[in-house]
């Protein structure tokens, strides 16, 4: 009502413009413009398909015939299944990387690795045997490894760099919650439809990435003559840079050092007295935890600089996975797996950014490739040494893990530039900047 009595409805425009105006400043400050949103969201979409079959995989393969694997324990099949697809696609991924440089496209990339990825998650329903599901595996990773270079190379050169750790942030966070939402709906879709109820469900969610792609990724038109002068190079000394290299391999200590413990769950159950329940919890803390520390720690690095947090990271990860070795209760186990899920927030989303601040025109694919090649590799070696590990001693493993990832906050110390100057999100004067932020 104005001050002459009369009702001002429909509420004025200038209402609605100040909270548009609000609600516009509140997501560019976050960092979430439409392609950061849209490849969010198709990441969500490709984690929720593949993370279904965490669950169903293991039981799976206890059902199948192996006859060529006759005298192996499903334990080593199923390791086996899952340290070669990690293996392939982070070892793939320099040469999709380098082929999407030369193309200098990342939506059809996207699109067609994805495409791929949701056939061989749709042919589990025709294996027979457990060679199928290694053919399959090996399908699923070629996916993969055309997906994922592509992916950060597009996020690289579509976030602002001002806000690039808040994107990077977002972008983590919804690949998070599609991890931790798979398995629940693999569970009750195995106990209630059977297994292939699981994997066409799997692979719908990435026809549906797919699909989102094709409709919200609007990619802009560049002038490629420059980079198809060059020859083809997978490794390139300009474009893997020591600065680079670093960054991947505190990815790789990182995932290294927080998936150690799966291979150890049996031993874990025994010297806790715990349930396969208990675990559960305790490892879907670490997830949790990542989701509600991702965006913050992303946007922080965006003020006060990248490098603080990655090297904060790293050193809580080390006195926490070293104490994994000697919890005594689930409930010590679940707050040091909380703990860690803070570490790698801390490390991923302000690593993502650094990486894309020092990527350069031309060489995403293979630069951002670095940093997704590094959390593979983690995924599927750390597993392997903390068993081969810890049949010496079982804190073993998780005390080298520790000072493991002490090296890695050095290395990043003594090796990768910050690209924020301390107190003001602009690139520091010293550092190339993205060609997306300084054009």
């Amino acid at each position: 009502m104005d001050r002459r009595g009369k009702v001002d409805w429909p509420p004025s425009s200038a209402c609605f413009f100040r909270e548009e105006v609000t609600l516009k400043q509140w997501t560019e400050n976050l960092g979430a413009n439409r392609v950061v949103l849209a490849l969010s969201i198709a990441r969500m979409s490709d984690a929720l398909g593949n993370s279904i079959l965490f669950i169903a995989i293991p039981l799976y393969v206890a059902q199948l015939p192996a006859p060529l694997f006759a005298r192996v324990p499903d334990s080593v099949l199923v390791g086996a299944l899952i340290s070669l697809y990690g293996l392939l696609f982070s070892g793939l991924q320099p040469l999709t990387g380098a082929i999407s440089d030369r193309m200098s496209r990342r939506k059809p990339f996207i699109m067609i690795g994805l495409f791929i990825m949701g056939l061989g998650t749709l042919s589990y329903v025709l294996a027979t045997r457990y060679v199928d599901l290694v053919f399959i595996r090996i399908i699923q990773g070629v996916g993969v490894a055309v997906t994922v270079p592509a992916a950060l190379a597009l996020m690289a050169t579509a976030s602002e760099h001002e806000t690039r750790g808040g994107s990077m942030g977002i972008y983590t966070t919804l690949r998070m919650v599609g991890f931790a939402i798979g398995p629940l709906i693999s569970g009750f879709l195995q106990i209630t439809y059977g297994f292939n109820a699981v994997f066409i469900t799997g692979s719908a969610f990435l026809f549906l990435a797919v699909i989102l792609v094709q409709i919200m990724v609007n990619e802009e038109p560049v002038d490629v003559r420059a980079v198809r002068a060059q020859p083809l190079r997978i490794i390139d000394p300009e474009v893997f840079t020591k600065e680079l290299i670093a960054l991947g391999a505190a990815m790789f200590l990182m995932a290294s050092a927080f998936t150690m413990i799966t291979t150890l769950e049996p031993q874990f159950n025994s010297r806790l007295d715990q349930t396969a329940l208990g675990f559960g919890i305790a490892f879907s803390a670490l997830t949790f935890a990542r989701l509600l520390f991702q965006i913050p720690l992303g946007r922080l690095s965006d003020r006060i600089g990248r490098k603080p947090p990655i090297i904060a990271g790293l050193l809580l990860m080390a006195p926490v996975t070293a104490l994994l070795g000697v919890a005594a209760t689930t409930l010590q186990l679940t707050g040091l797996t909380a703990m860690q899920g803070i570490a790698s927030a801390a490390i991923a989303a302000p690593g993502f950014a650094l990486a894309a601040d020092l990527s350069r025109r031309g060489g995403e694919g293979r630069q951002m490739s670095l940093m997704a090649m590094g959390f593979g590799f983690g995924i599927a070696i750390g597993p392997l040494i903390a068993g081969v590990l810890a049949v010496y001693s079982f804190a073993l493993p998780f005390v080298v893990g520790g000072v493991l990832c002490v090296v890695g906050a050095w290395i990043v110390y003594h090796y990768v530039p910050e690209t924020i100057m301390k107190g003001h999100p602009h690139p520091h004067p010293t550092v190339s900047q993205h060609p997306s932020a300084a054009d």
